[in-house]
């Protein structure tokens, strides 16, 4: 038995597909021949076979191949020569219909159909010159459904069939360009199939389509591509949010038309009834950008999923792993957005109007360069001191245990108690000394020379020297490094404290003092990306059992204040009654008597009313903004500000002035028009020349750094190749 076992043993195995046969699966194999005639093999035998013509015995095999999972629905796909989304659709009308259901012959009028291809020229000419459905109906004796099928592209239609492409244009692109010559203002390739597909749920997204053309407006908003598939926001949102299914409009299209939106100075959504969504669609690759409407369904859908969190957090991940040199320094801040909506919204000081009103308050950290990295909503009133150990936590989930990273923020956050904590937790801190310093005598000052990365020297008058500070009511002293900087001109000291350790003091200075790129980053943010837009005006409940100043208490107070205030006065009165010789009056006597009384009393009865009380009992309708499509905005407008960002340091060796103007030089490029042709496996985007041939030139340069980049159009295989065309 164990020969007989052993010769066994070594015996080949027999085969398990016949030979020609396409791999699909483990053990399963896919066969057919030139006439159409095919077999499926499970481990070597046939299970399902179709003669030339079968249609619904092949589909038969395709649907019981998946729900058998044999193999997947994409291998499946792949071996029968389908879409997936046809795969898609044939187990649904199997699971309602069985076999029968897959047959080509599908009920419907026997007569002949009105819409010939006579009467489908002549609705497509009068659905162009502007007329509605219900009129091109009347003037040609067919329905108002029919003229839809008919201008959706659909009639007598099947999109399973292999002759019609879902996934790209009908017909040949080529045939409006003769000799291959671009033809100017071209317009886009009609996507009205793959609108109807989508509409029907055959596919889940519209593949871009290049519109190749001469001088297409706004074709320079193409620039950012490099830089925003830097920052990683497509992929990543598609990874957070996954496939949507039917849908014209894809994930990474919602994303690009917010993107382009922004740059070309419309950030928010109804700003894209300003930008035509033919120049916009060509932009996307499509025929035409989505609607108002299209924008704010798709967001709210994404926002019911509850992932902007998620969103926000591999953002910064990416960006903390991508620029390690610029993120060994947190700059953090608040910014508050007002809200004018009826509804009762906590308040907050808004600083730029010197107000408070209803508001939300956001917490931002940018990294040195002033590029945005994490935001969330902080609650209502609470202080940078407290945010200040939130930072903290995130910053420490993303930097990893080993990092000692630096968290630079204004007096808002001054409290010695964190900062020991924080040097405890391994932050350094970098922040203004908040209470009145003594001065430093003048000869303690030294001149210092800091060159920064763009090899810009800055010239300092410091003054280096360990300080202590007392906290807990002075039970307790934080030691920390000091750093004064003189102004030569009016002699004003400004402190800085920190507990870094570096040799140069230079260095240190220039990074507080370059706290002014967060402040850049909220002032170009509200100007031209819509920081301060709500974007939706949905609430939310707030946290009723948060405790908040008692209003009953504050009303209190300031019948108590007003009171002494009053008595204050009369006291005053009585003695320059006095100082005049005039004799006290009893019954002023009696009077001031009274109301020191009632003043007591006041006190005694605001005393007995607590400081603070539960939300839920101050303010009962009390709610809070809706959170989550307001983040969505903010991770896609922040990834387009670090992307134009990415592109300013990128022209500056190129243009003299770039330190004012290299963002204005970049709107002026992404509004200009440019040429598109796909030349082999490469998409070229030609810039007309600029206003100066300075500004074209330093355009010029930035084109072949974008270029070296070997960027990819997104959703094609084609590498992205910028040019200028050359003055003519």
């Amino acid at each position: 038995m164990a020969v007989a076992a052993t010769k066994m043993g070594t015996m080949p195995s027999l085969p398990l597909a016949p030979s020609g046969s396409f791999h699909v699966a483990d053990g399963v194999a896919f066969l057919e021949d030139a006439e159409g005639n095919g077999s499926v093999f499970l481990w070597g035998m046939a299970a399902w076979c179709w003669r030339a013509g079968d249609a619904a015995a092949r589909r038969l095999a395709a649907v019981q191949l998946v729900n058998s999972k044999a193999a997947r629905q994409r291998q499946v796909a792949e071996a029968f020569g389908v879409h997936e989304n046809s795969l898609v659709r044939w187990r649904s009308i199997y699971e309602a219909g069985g076999v029968e259901s897959l047959m080509d012959d599908r009920p419907g009028p026997k007569g002949p159909s009105k819409a010939t291809e006579a009467k489908r020229q002549e609705i497509a000419r009068l659905r162009a010159s502007g007329l509605s459905l219900a009129e091109v109906a009347r003037r040609t004796d067919v329905s108002t459904a029919t003229v839809r099928r008919v201008t959706l592209g659909v009639v007598d239609t099947d999109p399973s069939d292999p002759k019609v492409d879902l996934d790209g244009c009908t017909g040949d692109p080529a045939e409006s360009a003769p000799g291959g010559e671009l033809v100017p203002l071209a317009r886009p390739v009609d996507r009205s199939p793959q609108r109807a597909a989508a509409r029907f749920g055959l596919i889940d997204e519209a593949p871009p389509v290049i519109c190749e053309g001469a001088s297409l407006p706004l074709a320079g908003a193409l620039l950012i591509l490099p830089a925003l598939v830097a920052t990683g926001l497509i992929e990543i949102a598609a990874s957070v949010y996954g496939a949507r299914k039917a849908a014209f409009y894809s994930l990474r299209s919602l994303c690009c038309s917010i993107v382009f939106a922004c740059l070309l100075g419309e950030p928010r959504a109804e700003g894209l009834t300003r930008i035509s969504p033919t120049d916009l669609g060509r932009l996307l690759g499509l025929d035409r950008g989505p609607e108002v409407r299209t924008i704010r369904r798709r967001i709210e859908e994404l926002a019911d999923m509850g992932r902007a969190d998620q969103l926000l957090d591999q953002l910064a991940r990416h960006h903390i792993k991508a620029h390690r040199d610029a993120t060994g320094i947190f700059y953090v801040d608040g910014h508050v957005r007002a809200y004018h909506g009826g509804r009762e919204v906590g308040k907050a000081h808004v600083a730029r109007i010197r107000l408070s009103m209803p508001a939300e308050l956001d917490t931002w950290v940018c990294d040195a360069n002033g590029d945005g990295v994490l935001v969330w909503g902080a609650t209502p009133g609470a202080s940078l001191v407290g945010e200040l150990r939130t930072v903290a936590e995130k910053v420490r989930a993303h930097v990893g245990t080993d990092a000692r990273p630096t968290i630079c923020f204004d007096r808002g956050g001054w409290s010695p108690t964190l900062f020991r904590e924080l040097d405890l937790a391994g932050f350094d801190v970098l922040t203004y000394r908040k209470k009145p310093a003594p001065a430093e005598p003048v000869s303690s000052f030294h001149p210092y020379v800091h060159t920064d990365t763009t090899g810009r020297s800055h010239h300092y008058l410091l003054a280096d020297r360990r300080v202590t500070i007392a906290y807990q009511g002075a039970k307790k002293r934080f030691t920390c490094r000091q750093i004064t900087r003189l102004d030569p001109e009016t002699g004003h000291q400004t402190h800085v404290l920190t507990t870094r350790g570096d040799k140069d003091p230079a260095a240190i200075a220039h990074l507080m003092f370059s706290r002014w790129n967060q402040e850049n980053f909220f002032r170009y943010m509200r100007a031209h990306y819509g920081l301060d837009a709500l974007d939706t005006y949905a609430t939310t409940d707030d946290d009723m059992g948060r405790m908040v100043p008692n209003p009953a208490r504050r009303q209190a107070d300031r019948a108590l204040a007003e009171a002494r205030r009053s008595l204050a006065q009369a006291q005053a009165s009585r003695g320059q009654a006095s100082l005049d010789g005039r004799p006290p009056n009893g019954a002023i006597t009696r009077a001031f008597a009274e109301a020191t009384a009632h003043i007591e009393e006041l006190a005694t009865a605001a005393r007995a009313i607590p400081a603070r009380v539960p939300l839920g009992e101050a303010r009962p309708g009390s709610v809070r903004l809706a959170p989550e499509r307001r983040r969505i905005h903010d991770a896609i407008r922040m990834a387009t500000y670090n992307a134009e960002s990415a592109l300013a340091r990128l022209v500056g060796p190129h243009y003299a002035r770039a330190d004012d103007e290299a963002r204005t030089l970049l709107r002026e490029a992404f509004s200009s028009p440019a040429d598109l042709q796909i030349m082999g496996s490469e998409l070229h985007v030609r810039l007309d020349p600029l206003s100066a041939p300075r500004r074209t030139r330093a355009i010029a340069g930035l084109c072949q750094e974008l270029t070296a980049t070997n960027t990819v159009y997104p959703g094609t295989d084609l590498r992205l190749v910028y040019s200028v065309k050359e003055l003519g």
